[in-house]
Order: structure tokens, then sequence, then C-alpha cells
């Protein structure tokens, strides 16, 4: 359903002649009982927390077992273009995650914001841009790790963010003809029509760039009211463990001669930073003027979470030389936490003493107890029960020690694998060809994405036991089954019938066309593919305007215009789905900001339309 690259050809002009035509078309029993179903799982999931791959799933099942959709039809969304390609994307943004793009976007396009509001105005004022000439969805798999870090290090809710990113991609795609295939198809159809040149290529930027306006200013003046933010919420389960780390500036670091505040060693949540230990010089209370130099050495108190943040910036390394001993290569090591055991064999030793590197194959970088630091050098301490232990070691660690009587808790901490900024050349580099390759239509999405991921597996920029963990299925199956819903609406008849009954009860006033067109149109768009709606509805809107006596162009356009206006389902579009998980959103999030703003860019539309493009 939300697939843009839904083949034309299973679409065509053609494949709807057999559909219900003409106002006196009556809804079959069928597409009556389509309707219901879609009825009942958009209820379900506005007024329960059920998760929506299973809701749509099972109104799937229900279509199948009444006999309305074959097995075929069914599962033809599993095997889609438009879901293939969301499911590779997502290999390509770990990949720029595992090599450190995501945190050099996040420090040096995004900046530090000072408010949620400049927050948002510095993330979708170039997303708008960057989707107005290049496929939005390869735009917005790169930025959502990079969000995602940038709103943990700025303090700021993803939920206040993930939306606002996926809404300025949509709507920068109507700002010209290429900005979205469903401009293209539309304005190839609009050229098959006696004596129609079509549209320019930045001819659709008369109405697009309003409605770009309208929609980055409302989205940035009501999300604090109409976003949800679920700070608060994540706040609340935060490790409540405190450890001191003390981490090395590396002689070769970009952040040799910057500040503490420019490096952004001030930005992370959940840690500070207690010294500066300068050739055995201790500088205290230190200033965000400070000038970092090589070989500095950073002691900061802070959670876990934390812990990770500062391992993966580039330039910086934990400054205990017991890590350097291990034997496992960097790249296949984690953070781990272990709990020490009443029946820990070394109690009452210290690490020193009791050489826990060479026993156990793991560098302690930091020890908690009772939840709070030790300021005591770690190989002093006398380890007792209770105590909570990070280290770095190899990903066997837990495997081997899971059900070790040492310890009476091993938890691997989530991300923590060193990030390669030695390959972040590299894999920008594919990303830039991927989006150039799409950009110039050159090839379409899904081969340059799949192109894309072979060489970030080949360059080892990702390796390939991480690539496999990086899919997100809840996202694919609502994508698979979306689909298969649309095709029933489309197989019933049931889309061609209604956009029939409505839009021919308007074509009485132009203006009254161009509402009902862009109403339906928006409507459909939350049901059944854009793409889809579009095609569907063209046909329509062009006998209606042969019966009403005026121009094609304000008809084509104002369906564009419609058909991008996906903000108020996440299963209306593909990026929109894609910030879901990670803006940890309900359906209604949706609802509340994407209807008005859907009302807003008609009204706009509507308003502009026969002003550039005359009846």
């Amino acid at each position: 359903m939300i697939c843009r690259r839904i083949s034309s050809a299973s679409l065509s002009i053609s494949s709807l002649t057999s559909l219900p035509t003409g106002p006196d078309s009556v809804l079959a029993p069928e597409a009556l009982a389509t309707l219901f179903v879609i009825a009942g799982c958009f209820g379900l999931l506005i007024t329960t927390r059920l998760p929506a791959d299973m809701v749509l799933l099972a109104g799937v099942a229900v279509l199948v077992f009444a006999n309305i959709l074959t097995p075929a039809e069914a599962l033809a969304g599993a095997a889609s273009e438009g879901l293939a390609t969301v499911a590779v994307l997502f290999v390509v943004a770990q990949a720029l995650s595992d090599t450190g793009v995501v945190s050099w976007i996040s420090y040096n396009l995004l900046g530090r914001p000072k408010s949620v509001a400049s927050a948002q105005i510095r993330l979708m004022t170039p997303v708008a841009i960057f989707s107005s000439v290049l496929n939005n969805t390869p735009v917005v798999a790169m930025m959502v790790p990079a969000v995602r870090d940038w709103a943990r290090r700025n303090n700021i809710s993803s939920s206040q963010l993930m939306i606002p990113l996926s809404y300025a991609a949509i709507i920068g795609g109507t700002c010209t003809v290429v900005g979205t295939s469903t401009n293209l198809v539309v304005n190839d159809m609009l050229k098959a029509q006696p004596g129609i040149d079509g549209l320019a290529l930045f001819e659709l930027a008369w109405v697009g760039i309003p409605c770009t306006l309208v929609v980055l200013g409302l989205t940035v003046a009501t999300s604090r009211w109409l976003l949800p933010d679920r700070k608060g919420q994540a706040q609340r389960f935060e490790d409540a463990r405190q450890y001191v780390v003390e981490m090395l500036v590396e002689p070769a670091s970009p952040l040799v001669g910057k500040s503490i505040e420019d490096a952004g060693l001030r930005q992370l949540p959940g840690m500070f930073l207690i010294e500066i230990d300068r050739a055995g010089r201790i500088l205290t209370a230190v200033s965000p003027r400070e000038l970092l130099q090589a070989n500095d050495r950073l002691i900061f108190a802070g959670d876990v979470r934390s812990v990770v943040d500062l391992k993966n910036i580039h330039g910086l390394r934990v400054a205990d030389d017991q890590v350097f001993k291990l034997d496992a290569h960097q790249s296949t090591r984690s953070l781990v936490e272990v709990v020490i055991s009443p029946n820990f064999p070394h109690l009452g030793k210290t690490v020193r003493d009791m050489g826990f590197r060479n026993h156990y194959g793991a560098a302690i970088i930091a020890i908690s107890r009772d939840g709070r630091h030790l300021k005591t050098k770690i190989g002093d301490v006398d380890l007792r029960p209770g105590d909570t232990l990070l280290l770095e070691t190899h990903e066997d660690f837990i495997e081997n020690q899971r059900y070790s009587r040492d310890f009476l808790l091993v938890s691997q901490i989530e991300n923590s694998r060193p990030v390669r900024h030695e390959q972040r050349g590299t894999a920008g580099l594919i990303l830039l060809g991927m989006v150039a390759l799409v950009g110039a239509g050159v090839v379409p999405m899904f081969k340059a994405a799949l192109l894309a991921a072979a060489l970030l597996v080949l360059t080892r920029c990702v390796r390939i036991r991480d690539a496999r963990r990086s899919i997100d299925w809840e996202v694919l199956l609502v994508i698979a089954a979306s689909i298969g819903l649309g095709a029933a609406m489309e197989k019933t008849g049931a889309a061609q019938s209604i956009a029939e009954l409505i839009i021919g009860a308007s074509v009485g006033s132009p203006t009254g066309l161009l509402i009902s067109l862009f109403a339906l149109t928006a409507a459909f768009s939350a049901v059944i593919s854009n793409m889809a709606a579009a095609v569907i509805l063209f046909p329509v809107a062009i006998a209606a305007s042969q019966g009403l006596g005026v121009a094609p162009e304000p008809l084509a356009v104002t369906l564009m215009i419609g058909a991008s206006t996906c903000f108020a389902t996440p299963i209306g579009y593909q990026t929109n789905l894609m910030v879901y998980g990670p803006g940890n959103y309900k359906f209604q999030d949706f609802l509340k900001m994407g209807v008005p703003l859907t009302v807003a860019v008609g009204i706009v539309t509507v308003a502009i339309v026969p002003l550039i493009w005359p009846f």
C-alpha cells in the first residue's frame, strides 16, 4: 500500500475498464466487505495498542478467507519492489551508523540547536530541499539514525523530530516534477492528452514551495501540542548505574585544538567531564572553552549509555592500557556488564593482583558499587559481591560466561561495538553514489540500494551478521499487509466506484471539483499507495474536466499534491513507517498532526492552483 514504485503496468488505464463506472455505479458486496475490513483495521489501530503488523495481517487474512483475495494476491506485497527497497535500505543505514557517517552528519550538518523548534527547523529545511530533487526514501533512511543520535546528544525527544523528518521529505517532493515518481507518472499521463504539453521541471514549485513552507511552519508551531514527548518515559528506565571512565585524546585526533564545547563533549546526556589529566597536571572545573591537546586524559562520570557515546566519538579511546592487550580485534569487541557473585573466586583481591584480563579475556574499564561510581583507580579496587563491572571484551564472552557461577548477571550493552571511522569515507562515497544514480534516473531505487548494500558488505563497512539484524521485520510486515489491502480495494472496484460517486457530486463547480479531488486523493493515499490513488483517480478527473469544459492541468496538479499529502497515517507512506519505530509513535500520533496539515495543504493547493493554471 505504501510502496511508491508499484509497477505502472499493474495500474494502467486499461486495467480500470473492468471496474464499475458511471454515476450510477453500485458497490459490489465484495467491495463493501473490503471497506468494512479496512475500516475495522483502522479502528483497531486508532483505539488499541495492538501492533500494526498484526492488525493489518489479520485484515488480509479475513479477506483471504472471504475469497476476496487469492493467496497469491495476498502475498504479492511480500514480493513487491517497494518492500524489498525498504529492507535493503535498513542495511545501508546500519552501515552508515557502523562507520560513523551518522555521527558525522549529526555533528556537522545539524549543529547544536537551542530549542526543539530550532532543532525542527534545522532538520526539516535541508531534508525538504534534498527531497525536491532526490528520492526521499534514501534521504530518510540516512537521516533516521543520525537524528536519533543527534536528539540524544542534545537532550531532545526523538518523538519530536521523527515525524517532522518524514513530513519534510514527503512535502519536499511536491516542488518538482521529478520530486516523486507519482509526479512523473501523472505528468506522463497528462502529456498523453490531446494538445497538452505537460508540466515543466520546476513548474510545480508555484504550489509546492508554498505547501512546503506551510507544512514546515505549522509543524514547528504546533508540535508542542500535537506531537508526543516521550523522553520522560525513556528517562524512567534510564540506567541508574554510574561509572567513571578515562578517555584518551589520540595524537592524530580531529578533536585536538577544539574546545570542550566545540568537540561536543558537553552535549552528552547523563555524562559530565570531571577533570583533565594533562601530562600529570590535573585540570578541575574544566571550562567549556578549554582547548583539547593530544594525549589529554579526560575523566568522565555518567551512565552506561553515555559511555557508549564516548567510545563512538572519533579521536577518543579508552585510556586503560589493559584494553589494548586484548586478543580480540577491536572491531569485534563490545561492552558487557557483569555483576560479581558471592562465588567469585577472587573476592578481596585487587583487580591488579587477580589478573582479571588474563583470566577472563576482558578489560575492566569502569566499576559501579551500589549504583555509585568509584573514583579509585581500577587496579586498586578490591572486588566485592554486587559490584557491577563494565567490560570491554570479545563477542564470545557472553556465551562463555552466561552461566558462570562467578557472575550473577552478564549483559551486553546495545550498539557498543567500536565505530569504524576509518571506513567512513568509503561508506559516504557509496551513499552519494546511490543517491546520484537515483537522482539522475540511471537506475531505479531498488537497484541502486541493492548495489550500495552489496558494496557496503564487500568493503566491510557492515558485517553480514549486523546486516541481517538491522532489518525491521515489523515494518516490512506492515508494508506487505498494506499492499494486500490496497490490492483488494482495486480488485473489488471499491476505490474506483467511490471516486466516481464523490467527484460526480461536485462536477458542477470547478472549485468544488478541486476540493473533492484533493480530499479524495489524500484519503485514498492513506489506504492504498499514492501511486495507485493517482492512477485510479486520473481518468475520472479527466472525464470530469471534459464534462465541465475546464482545462485538465489544474486537476492534474491537484492530483499530484493530494497524492503526496500522506501525513495522516503511518501506513500512508513508506517514510512514515521508517520513523514509526525510532520515534516510539502510536497510530494516533500521525492522525493528530497529519490531519491538520492535510487540511492546510489542501487549502493552499485549492487557492493557488487556479491562479497559476486557470480553468
